[in-house]
């Protein structure tokens, strides 16, 4: 997907990954920073641990309390710090920005392939951790009416409730299942990823036939039991390849200070995962 927007739009840039421990997080930001990288992307567990380890933060990465997208930037003669791609020769200073592109690809994907006004809507949300509480402060500041929060440790999604409480007091939380119908049920958890896995919910304390519609952020398989017995009870569902889609085009155009090629992204993105042109 990246590779794909940057060869669209005429960079000899290359995008590659690296398997980092979480302890040698901070060495290999360090490294970056020293190798004159012009940007990373962070996935779990380092979105929150690199808060602390970046030179500075957006106001995204400041609102959602996660940092996936750095950008590396260096500071010119007048002392304003520009992105490295602006230098001709590189500068001695050199910082780590952080961002949070993760926050606002939730709504749009959701809006996109979900259809789903979150103004005043129901939500049941599984999974309280990294993505969970990103998912459950985003929902909240687009003024949904109830979240209901479920997670394996009550006291995580405690916790993301009291924050919800505080910064939206409109926002009803609930730690635990709702009686009645909600608009929209969210898989924020990990299960999934592999066929055995149960499910995030409890099938004894919620039915898929009491949510409208069904999405689940994992991309890969395409379709998890979840959404599988989702589809079966008649709720309309959708996967997270759309909002792995926004976040990478946002960071895209962080990284590059231009339009992303998102359709010429998702092409690649959707060949990449599910095989299939077009």
């Amino acid at each position: 997907m990246q590779n794909a927007g940057m060869a669209a739009l005429g960079l000899n840039w290359r995008y590659t990954a690296f398997e980092v421990r979480p302890d040698d997080l901070a060495a290999a930001i360090r490294g970056a920073r020293a190798m004159h990288f012009i940007g990373l992307n962070l996935t779990v567990p380092h979105k929150i641990l690199a808060l602390a380890m970046v030179d500075a933060l957006d106001e995204s990465a400041r609102a959602w309390g996660a940092v996936n997208t750095i950008r590396f930037e260096g500071q010119a003669a007048d002392s304003e710090w520009r992105p490295l791609r602006t230098f001709e020769e590189t500068p001695r200073a050199v910082r780590a920005h952080g961002f949070n592109t993760d926050a606002d690809a939730i709504p749009r994907s959701l809006r996109e392939d979900l259809e789903v006004e979150l103004n005043g809507a129901r939500v049941l949300l599984f999974g309280a951790g990294g993505a969970g509480r990103t998912a459950a402060l985003r929902l909240a500041s687009e003024g949904v009416a109830e979240l209901f929060l479920v997670n394996r440790t009550p006291g995580k999604a405690d916790a993301v409730g009291h924050e919800i409480r505080q910064r939206w007091p409109a926002v009803k939380v609930t730690v635990g299942y709702p009686v009645e119908q909600v608009e929209l049920a969210i898989n924020a958890t990990s299960l999934g990823l592999k066929p055995e896995d149960p499910l995030p919910c409890d099938p004894a304390r919620f039915a898929f036939k009491n949510a409208k519609t069904v999405y689940d952020m994992i991309y890969r398989p395409a379709e998890t039991r979840f959404l599988r017995e989702a589809r079966a009870a008649g709720c309309r569902v959708a996967n997270g390849l759309g909002m792995l889609l926004y976040q990478g085009a946002k960071a895209l155009e962080i990284w590059t200070g231009q339009p992303a090629p998102v359709a010429i992204m998702r092409r690649a993105l959707e060949q990449n995962v599910y095989g299939r042109h077009g």
